[in-house]
């Protein structure tokens, strides 16, 4: 929906984690139907940094604290990884509804119980993809729903990172369990779940990544097999010891048209068109924004934003712009009552597709199925 109307009463959110949390505080206080009722922060300081900044009364170091706060409506998590499965479910325990940064956890248990507790209390979860509001994804939604692609084929998508540098806790990361980025895309293009996958690792990581991290692959690449669908799809992973740029790619082959991503950040994606002469079927693209989509009050956010302090605001509104699209899909949500987009149950199958191909890449290759509560 473009704007929820003047006369709803605002929802009113605690921001937990301000890192990355940080930087979606504005555009909550410039949506329409929003209100920061509070933030929270184990660091008292650099909480109280933050609220004086933005001139946020209600500060909190204790997460508990924040669920006792009878004017909090949701909680949005973004915490470290470790922290967003016990976190979201905590919160909806307290009767608060939940969007949480992404992956929505590490074991497939989590995501069960979380699934199982939404299911129970009636409450929204919201896993915050970013890739799925990301300004590429919906012009090539766009493309797809309006019949330019045609028939979709095939679909890959990338995301290799050097994570050396980044806080400590990332060396313990494995890959394939933060690959929503990359799955997403895949299976909301198509509205599709992932039935079961296969996935292959290959090459070394050094001995102190492996051993923290327990995965000894320096890349994971998967196959996945979409329900009910001749479409299947390939991913790949990778945070250490192997050279590339970062990039977070999805590339969707049609029986019309194909959009490939650049491989370098900065030049254009490419499209391709069938059955023109060979020198005619690619085509550099200049994706638009999609800004038009939200309430004008928020609009901006999509863009780049010069002084602001967190990079993903500089280099252009935050993941392709997706953040204020996040926000405004919760707030809908919730105004609407109706699930967001992913829902509980979709953001479990995207973050257990990255959980069972890390598992069959230890198994070498071996087909491993998706839960079936994800597939509900």
């Amino acid at each position: 929906m473009d704007e929820t109307s003047d006369n709803q009463k605002p929802v009113n959110v605690a921001m937990v984690g301000l890192g990355f949390g940080a930087e979606f505080l504005p555009i909550y206080q410039a949506h329409p139907n929003a209100h920061v009722a509070a933030i929270c922060r184990r660091n008292e300081v650099e909480l109280n940094k933050v609220g004086d900044a933005l001139g946020i009364e209600k500060r909190y170091t204790e997460f508990e604290d924040v669920l006792a706060d009878p004017r909090v409506d949701f909680v949005h998590i973004n915490s470290p990884i470790d922290d967003h499965a016990w976190m979201s479910m905590e919160a909806l325990k307290a009767g608060k509804h939940v969007m949480c940064t992404v992956p929505m956890a590490t074991t497939i248990e989590e995501c069960d119980q979380i699934c199982n507790l939404v299911a129970e209390t009636g409450l929204k979860y919201m896993m915050a993809e970013t890739v799925v509001y990301s300004r590429e994804y919906l012009y090539i939604k766009d493309l797809y729903d309006r019949g330019e692609l045609g028939k979709i084929q095939y679909m890959k998508a990338s995301h290799p990172q050097d994570m050396d540098g980044w806080p400590s806790y990332w060396e313990k990361m494995i890959p394939m369990h933060y690959a929503t980025h990359v799955v997403s895309p895949i299976l909301g293009l198509v509205d599709g779940k992932a039935e079961y996958v296969s996935c292959f690792g290959s090459g070394t990581v050094r001995d102190d990544i492996r051993e923290k991290s327990g995965s000894p692959f320096a890349v994971e690449s998967c196959h996945i097999k979409i329900a009910d669908s001749d479409v299947s799809a390939q991913i790949w992973r990778f945070l250490y010891d192997t050279a590339r740029q970062y990039r977070e790619s999805f590339d969707v082959y049609g029986t019309k048209k194909s959009f490939e991503w650049t491989l370098v950040e900065g030049d254009e994606h490419v499209l391709h068109t069938a059955k023109k002469a060979e020198h005619e079927i690619p085509e550099r693209v200049s994706v638009p924004d999609f800004a038009h989509l939200l309430p004008a009050e928020i609009q901006k956010f999509t863009q780049t934003i010069e002084d602001a302090d967190h990079l993903s605001f500089v280099q252009g509104g935050g993941h392709g712009g997706s953040h204020p699209h996040l926000v405004n899909e919760f707030v809908s949500a919730l105004l609407e009552n109706r699930d967001p987009l992913p829902n509980a149950v979709t953001s479990a199958n995207w973050t257990c597709v990255g959980i069972c191909a890390h598992e069959s890449a230890m198994q070498g290759g071996q087909v491993v199925s998706l839960p079936t509560f994800t597939l509900e």
